[in-house]
């Protein structure tokens, strides 16, 4: 079995990678997140925040609850909802998925 946690999936982070974050003094989340790249993927953190904040906790001996949350930033430019809508399909047409 291997000995490797990842914590965070989409940017391939380990626990390794956040005790070596909080070892260099890096102990916040926003910190360790620029050191790390945890929360950039595609889920955005939505996956990985908790278990890296209680990674840094244990790792830097504070409390979860004071951790504070990283930034969060919105796209550079607005994506209109029509590109993530899927097209009506006409009455008694097959659906795609029949295909």
């Amino acid at each position: 079995m291997s000995k490797k946690v990842i914590l965070c999936r989409c940017e391939d982070v380990t626990l390794a990678d956040v005790q070596r974050a909080v070892a260099s003094g890096w102990s916040d989340l926003e910190e360790v997140k620029r050191y790390t790249g945890f929360g950039t993927g595609p889920c955005q953190g939505k996956e990985c925040l908790r278990a890296v904040a209680l990674a840094i906790a244990a790792a830097s001996g504070r409390a979860p609850a004071a951790m504070h949350a990283f930034t969060t930033r919105p796209p550079l430019v607005p994506t209109e909802l029509k590109y993530f809508a899927r097209p009506r399909q006409a009455a008694g047409a097959p659906a795609d998925d029949d295909a």
